[in-house]
Parts: C-alpha cells; structure tokens; sequence
C-alpha cells in the first residue's frame, strides 16, 4: 500500500502585522491512498499557497529523500537527505518517513533599510521525522517551508553526543539537465568569490558556489542558495552526474566539515523558481528565512554615499603603505572630507591610515594594528573636522586573513572608533581562499577556508560585537550572504564578488556581461558594495598578467559607458553606495554627476521590470522617506552586455495621476565603450504613469532616469 499525506487548507485565519507576527492557522491534512503492491513507502506533501510548488519527502527504497513538483512537472527528481560522520552512525540509509506537524503563515514585516520596505512572508510549513528502521534512536527532522517563489529546507538533528560531519549528503537532481544552461563560479577556489561567471550547459559544471541560476530551453529558471548560515560551513554543490548535484561543504582546516555538540540545525537550503529571470529578482525568501532583528533598536544604522581614498591607490597614484605617496594623509582626508560635504556625501572612507602597510601588506596579518595611525595621519583631528563639516570618518580594518589578529584587538578598535564617532566600517580578508589564519587553543596556526566553519562565526562574532558598539559592518572578501543581514541589520553590506577594482588594470577587466549576469546570481544573495562612478576611463595602466580564461589582455581600458556607471547605482543595490573615482573627475562631468548626487540607496520598492541572464536588465526602485528624500521620486536603470538596445519602457509603475519630469541618462549615438565612452545624452522630459519612454543603451552601456515628482 502506498500512502500519501497531501496538504489541503480547508479553513484559514490570519492575522497580519507589521514589524511582528500573529499568525492563526487551522487547516486540515487529508490522507490519500493509492494501491501499489511493489511500492509500501510513504511519501508527505506541502503546497505553496498558490498551488503551483508542491514538495514530497519519501522514505523510497528506504532512503530519506524529497522531490519537487512545479505546476504538475516533477523538478527536483528523487534526491537523497542525511549525513555521515566520523565516529557516529550515519543517517540516510533505511530510514522510515512520518509526519511530526504542519502550519501555515501570511505575515508583512518591515525592514529597517533595504530594497523593498515591506517583505510579505506567506508560505505553508511542514516538518517530518525520519526514523531508523531498526535502532529507532536514531532519527532526524526536516523542517520544510513553500513559498509561491520556491522551496526551503533545514535538517534538526537531536542530541548524540559530539559529531563531527565528514558528509552532508543533500543532493539536488534536477530533470532534463541537458536542455539546461548554467551560470556559475567556481567554489573553493583561490579567489574565494571573486570569479567570472562561466555560462556553461548544466552538464559541463564543476565544483559551483551558491547562489547558482541556471534555465530551461522552456524558459524556467531556478536558483540554489542557503539561507541562514550560522555555526555551520558554507555549501557549494558538486556535480555527481547529469542534473544531479550534492552538497559539498567547506572543510576546517582538521579535515571535518562541521563539528556540533549535541543537538544541531543546518542553514536553508533552498531552491527558488521563476517563469522568467526577473522573477528572481523579487524573491526575498532568503530574508525571510532568517531570524529577525536581534539588535532591537538600529536607528543608528544608516544608508547612504561615501568617497574614499581607494581607488588612487589601485591606480597607482596613491599607495596604501607609507612613503612619499601615501593615501592616507591628513591633509588629503581633510580635502575629501570637504568635497564629500559641498556635495551632500555622509562619509569619507580612509584605507591605508593605521600601521601595518607597509612591504607585502597581503602578507601582513600578523602585523597588522587597529588602533596604530602611520604619523601623517592624524586620526582625531581628522574626525574632529569631519565631525563640524557633517562629514563622517568612514573606519577601515584590513586584516589580510589574520583572524586570530583581528580578534585579538577588535574590540580596542571598535572602542577607538565609537569615541571617534564612526558609525560604519569597511573589513578586509585579503587571503587567497583556503589561507585564513587563526591560532588554535594550543597556539598552532591553523589555516581557512573563507566559508569554514569557525570562519563563518567569526563573521558573525565580528557583526555582533561591532553592534555593541552602533558599528555598522561592510565586509569585504566575505562569506557569501545568506541573508543575516535581516538578523543583524548592522551587517550593511559585502562584497563577496568580482567588484569594480577589477576594472583598474591589475587583473582582466570585468567583461560586459559581468553585471547582467551579478544581479540573477550573486545578488540574488543581499547587497553588494561594488564600488561604482568611475567617471576617468584613461588612467595610465597597471601592468598585470593575462588572463586567458577571462579572454582578456594585460590591459584594457574597462569596459564601460559613463551612463552604465550611473545605471549601476540603481541596479546594483546596496544601502551604502561609493562615488569611487577621484573627486576631481566628477568636475569634469558635473552634468553627470548630478546623478550620483540625487540618487538615493534606501528603497521603498523595487520593481524589476525586464532581463535576461547576462545579455541586459532594467530595474526601477522608489526612494524611501527618509531625510532629504520625500519618497515620491523613482529611480531606473538599465545595463547591458555584449548588444546595443533601443528599450520601450512602460511607466506603469509609477503612481497613477502624479506628475514626473524624468531626467534621462543615456548612451548617445557616437557613445562606443571602446573608442568614445565619455558620449551621453542628457535630457528632461515630462512623464506619467501612462506614458512610455524609448532608451537606447549601447553595448557595455546603460540608461539611468530621475522620475522626479512635481505639482
């Protein structure tokens, strides 16, 4: 007899609060019954609330597994659930399914900063045990959620003493592999995250990060990530066979991937669904797998723009070390800091200015201080002047991977800064992927994956103790997001990718496609501190190697439109967003940088209105109410990779019956990234909600509009 437990709701009460939750449910679960007379495993279903997703776990030949069924097609094929360890037994193999309990939830919340004020959280839940047929002692829980927009599922394993997991055995078999293309970066390499995007059929994939998109010939695309990685490693997926791929977890530097005392709970895993690319971008399930807001009160958490010395050094104008050109002098902060207020910038970020610099900095992390300024910079004086022009001293710490280091002096550091009146900081682990260092109990120096175990916790820690301090954390060469940030809303933003320095000349330049392929697949993660606004496209070059992966030279000049510089503010989200070129080149383009000046990085809404993986995207956001902005005004913008476009835009996105004056950014007719990037056609145009606008965006280029309201 083949049993099937199918979710059906059959009455439904909610209750729908903003900023917390109530939720009634009463639903009933209906048993099905089928004969089978070879088949007498049990399979348990849930159902996204609009029907269309519905997820199976079966015990199948005795296997813990799932499946995944989209609109009556199965998805996700039959896949493996479970662990080995080292000592204890293993959890996978002849093992019985039931039912422990079921819900549903409807709920909006609010977040503090980002993308989308409102996120609706709606999904029904089940969880199962699964028991071993014989030593009954040993069982674990899978607790599933289904959103209209995917799946997610995290293991709960009850208490067994210390186990030290040498395998988690989570697989993802996805159907018809072959009529499938992927996107993707290669996991546990030694650049971490910062990687091309390789698109490859789903077949001819290696070792992959997460998250990674992939799509059907039909047009379905789908993503996989993890949500809530906390005291845990962090996945890649390895591909085991055609469609089928397990979860390959980074490993501590003792060789075991995880280690837990007792009972224990896995990050999401997840898988998100969308009938069109775009549709990925909306998806905000990952936030709502996390915890909410553990900090109570961050109103002192706040988006906004920065300048910084940073950009003059990877040119080579400036160096990071001391010497003849020092970045981070005095006099040169000072000057930033009053270009940043004559222009209504909130803060000015200093890399270079404590000890340690010097030499092969990249190799530094034991030498490195954090509360030690080099002589010509004076670190109180230069924030006492900041302080009376309403220009923020934006903190920098650089450990070059030296976690034991950090930790060591992290929290003089955030002590020197809170005294300061910094409110944000910038961290760096510049270490190639597999060498973190961090000194074990017994003083031996072990060295990390990026996304380890203890690595991931010391992220956290790092967030944590900066928020005793009301620090907000941008963390650079970071661990994937998995959304966190909703938990700790201090955590303001990363960079976990290839970013804009890549464009200075010491490495192949980004390729036009980079940052249409960035926003269905690593931003799909959370906010990414790209470092966007170059405006001198002609600086002398840095000698680097080739890269003949990339398909590049020693040299180019990036490959960019002065409008797509400007679409990348809009696009690309984070709440705190860098004017990253030289103060004096926005001079020479102050139409321009008009742009940057009026665009906001806290949004009410977003809207992504059209795209496709790496060949353009058009997203629009309205601003938050928030200080100088009144939240009447939408932003839009447009990126595109390797084809020029003529783009009809719809405003219906705008608010009906109000007046707008778009203020129009784009690539002009002679605008060619190669020989005239600088070309861009500026213009006003009154708009509402029922018009539609026509933009052209060249190759490598992009369109950036102000919807300005007016009476």
């Amino acid at each position: 007899m083949r049993q099937r437990l199918s979710f059906i709701p059959s009455l439904l009460t909610l209750s729908v609060m903003i900023g917390s939750v109530v939720v009634l449910a009463t639903a009933q679960a209906v048993e099905h019954t089928a004969e089978h007379a070879a088949d007498k495993s049990t399979e348990i279903s849930v159902s996204s609330p609009d029907q269309d997703i519905v997820l199976h776990f079966t015990d199948a030949s005795e296997l813990a597994q799932y499946k995944v069924d989209y609109r009556g097609k199965a998805l996700v094929k039959p896949s493996k659930l479970g662990f080995t360890f080292a000592q204890a037994k293993p959890l996978y193999r002849d093992f019985t399914v039931s039912e422990v309990a079921r819900s549903s939830h409807n709920q909006t919340w609010e977040q503090p900063w980002g993308e989308q004020r409102l996120i609706d959280n709606h999904y029904n839940s089940v969880t199962v045990k699964f028991t071993h047929l014989r030593d009954k002692a040993r069982e674990f829980s899978v607790e599933a959620r289904v959103f209209d927009d995917g799946v997610a599922f995290r293991y709960h394993v009850p208490a067994d003493g210390p186990r030290a997991i040498t395998r988690e055995l989570t697989e993802f078999f996805f159907r018809d592999s072959h009529l499938a293309t992927a996107y993707w970066i290669p996991g546990q390499g030694r650049e971490r995250y910062e990687y091309l995007y390789r698109k490859t059929p789903m077949q001819d994939m290696l070792l992959s990060h997460t998250p990674m998109t992939f799509n059907y010939t039909d047009g379905l695309h789908v993503s996989v990530h993890e949500a809530a990685l906390v005291d845990y490693a962090g996945m890649s997926l390895e591909k085991k066979q055609m469609g089928r791929f397990e979860a390959k977890l980074a490993p501590r530097a003792d060789g075991v991937l995880v280690r837990k005392e007792g009972s224990f709970t896995t990050p999401w895993r997840t898988i998100t669904i969308a009938d069109k690319a775009v549709d990925l971008i909306e998806s905000y399930m990952a936030l709502n797998l996390n915890e909410p807001n553990k900090l109570g009160d961050v109103s002192w958490v706040e988006p906004g723009k920065y300048l910084g010395i940073w950009w003059g050094m990877h040119i080579a104008k400036y160096t990071w070390g001391s010497g003849a050109k020092h970045g981070a002098t005095t006099e040169r902060t000072m000057e930033y800091m009053d270009f940043a207020a004559e222009h209504g910038f909130d803060g000015v970020l200093v890399e270079g200015w404590n000890t340690g610099w010097d030499g092969d900095w990249i190799a530094n992390s034991e030498l490195f201080s954090f509360t030690e300024s080099y002589p010509d910079f004076d670190i109180e004086k230069v924030s006492e002047y900041g302080q009376k022009i309403g220009v923020r001293l934006i903190g920098h710490h650089e450990t070059s991977g030296g976690i034991t280091n950090y930790e060591a002096q992290m929290e003089d550091a955030f002590k020197l800064y809170e005294d300061l009146g910094v409110a944000q900081i910038k961290t760096g682990y510049v270490a190639h992927g597999q060498n973190l260092k961090r000194r074990d109990a017994q003083g031996i120096m072990r060295y990390e994956f990026t996304d380890s175990q203890d690595v991931v916790n010391h992220f956290i820690h790092n967030v944590a103790t900066a928020a005793q301090y009301r620090l907000s954390i941008n963390t650079h060469e970071a661990v994937k997001d998995t959304g966190l940030r909703r938990t700790y809303p201090n955590w303001i933003s990363r960079e976990s990718a290839r970013g804009q320095e890549y464009n200075s000349g010491w490495a192949a330049v980004n390729p036009p496609s980079h940052i249409p392929t960035l926003t269905f697949t690593r931003m799909l993660s959370g906010p990414m501190d790209f470092t966007p606004g170059i405006f001198d496209l002609d600086y002398p070059p840095v000698k680097a190697e080739p890269d003949p992966e990339a398909g590049f030279g020693p040299y180019m000049r990036p490959l960019t439109t002065l409008a797509k510089q400007l679409a990348q503010y809009v696009v690309i989200y984070s709440p705190i967003q860098m004017a990253a070129d030289l103060p004096q080149n926005y001079l020479r383009h102050p139409e321009a940088f008009q742009f940057i000046k009026d665009v906001p990085t806290d949004w009410e809404k977003t809207v992504a209105l059209a795209g496709e993986i790496g060949e353009y995207v058009m997203i629009a956001r309205q601003e938050r109410k928030h200080r100088q902005y009144s939240g009447n005004d939408w932003y839009l913008g447009v990126i595109t990779g390797d084809t020029d476009r003529r783009l009809k835009i719809a405003l219906d996105f705008l608010k009906p019956g109000q007046k707008y004056l778009a203020h129009i950014y784009q690539d002009a007719k002679d605008t060619d990234y190669k020989t005239n990037p600088y070309a861009i056609d500026i213009q006003k145009t009154p708009v509402q909600s029922t018009d539609e606008l026509v933009v052209t965006a060249k190759v490598a280029g992009g369109v950036a509009i102000r919807f300005e309201a007016v009476q």
